[in-house]
């Protein structure tokens, strides 16, 4: 049968039998909070690209989780940085003392119920801002890289981390800290891996924030190509086999058909990063008039969470109540 007995919009005629029909919202407690974690103490330092967002101290991201935890948003991933030298190999990175090894017990004393990741990576600590040790060849090093990154991995782990998060694109990177963990009787250590990270325009806000761009280059030869879906999809798998127990796609708005395509291929847990750059221009168009900011938000979360993700890292975490309340 055919209009006009069968009537499409009787299934949307109102708000109450969209509600029963229509997915549900992400819930909060598949959200994670990407944070910039910084040394010292009550500091609290806005950061001018991405409006909502600052680098804070261990205390201050103490004091700042207590509302987002009583809106039951159910993880945070820390990012750290250091404010010391850096140097070729980012050692800072596995410093027992540095900033994301002392904020995780701390953080672990204070929300014990809260999922508690860390990103594993040596840009924001190397002094040319890559993800590893530069070789001869002036390329990076892709095996030095594993084993400092199998160090990283380690020591947040020991200091508490629930997931360690490898984000460098490093080819074994997921077997050599899978290996580590093992060895140092870390075994229950989750390890999510960024599994399908592209080489993306987005991320400027990002490294403005964690002090992270390369002084030269860029990172296409060892992040994916967005223009290769197949290679994309190929690295999933490869981290998959080498032992990941979460799986990621990033970015996650520009990329909803990787998602949707990751998804068919695995029954691992499927993150999906919403990054500084798709954070930032909804603020951005928001500013302009060109729509309601909270609104785009919620699309955008539930965009990604149809096309597949399980988990979803977003800066707009510490807002769920304001997005998924009532409308």
């Amino acid at each position: 049968m055919a209009f006009p007995y069968v009537r499409l919009r009787r299934l949307r005629r109102t708000a109450a039998i969209r509600e029963m029909f229509d997915a549900a919202p992400p819930p909060p407690a598949r959200l994670v909070w990407p944070v910039f974690l910084v040394e010292g103490e009550n500091r609290v330092e806005p950061i001018a690209s991405m409006p909502g967002q600052n680098r804070r101290s261990a205390d201050e991201l103490e004091r700042a989780l207590e509302p987002v935890a009583a809106q039951g948003v159910g993880g945070v991933l820390l990012f750290g940085q250091t404010e010391g030298d850096k140097d070729e190999g980012g050692s800072a990175a596995f410093d027992d003392h540095g900033v994301v090894q002392r904020a995780l017990p701390r953080i672990k004393r204070a929300y014990p119920d809260m999922v508690v990741m860390t990103d594993v990576c040596l840009c924001a600590y190397t002094r040319h801002g890559h993800c590893g040790p530069i070789g001869r060849d002036g390329n990076v090093d892709n095996d030095a890289a594993n084993g400092l990154l199998a160090r990283v991995a380690v020591s947040h782990a020991a200091a508490g981390a629930d997931v360690v998060a490898p984000s460098a694109m490093m080819d074994g990177q997921v077997a050599a800290i899978r290996e580590a963990l093992a060895e140092n009787g870390l075994d229950d250590t989750l390890l999510m891996s960024y599994s399908t990270k592209f080489a993306s325009s987005m991320y400027g806000p990002f490294r403005d924030a964690e002090n992270s761009a390369p002084s030269s280059g860029d990172r296409r030869g060892y992040q994916a190509s967005y223009a290769n879906l197949r290679a994309a999809l190929r690295e999933s798998r490869f981290d998959e086999a080498e032992g990941a127990d979460i799986l990621m796609v990033k970015p996650a708005l520009f990329y909803l058909d990787v998602i949707a395509r990751v998804r068919e291929q695995t029954e691992l847990p499927l993150a999906a990063y919403n990054v500084s750059g798709e954070y930032s221009m909804l603020h951005a168009a928001a500013e302009q008039g060109y729509g309601d900011l909270y609104a785009m938000a919620r699309e955008s979360l539930t965009a990604i969470g149809r096309a597949g993700a399980d988990i979803i890292l977003s800066y707009w975490a510490p807002f769920y109540a304001r997005m998924f309340g009532k409308q």
